[in-house]
């Protein structure tokens, strides 16, 4: 039983797989992050062409 306990105390695989997904979490997090304010950039170029358009026509 001893020995269970220890293996058990020494075993670290589930603090590997819980860190390698706090990981993946803020590489998503990060990745939605830019292309959420690359979206709002392009709209917002797209706008002034729009505009710039409807005034010179």
């Amino acid at each position: 039983m001893t020995k269970l306990i220890v293996r058990f105390v020494k075993n670290e695989s589930g603090a590997t797989a819980i860190e390698y997904g706090l990981i993946a979490a803020l590489i998503a997090l990060a990745i939605m992050v830019g292309a959420g304010q690359l979206g709002d950039s392009l709209d917002n170029k797209f706008k002034n062409i729009a505009n710039t358009l409807d005034s010179a026509g």
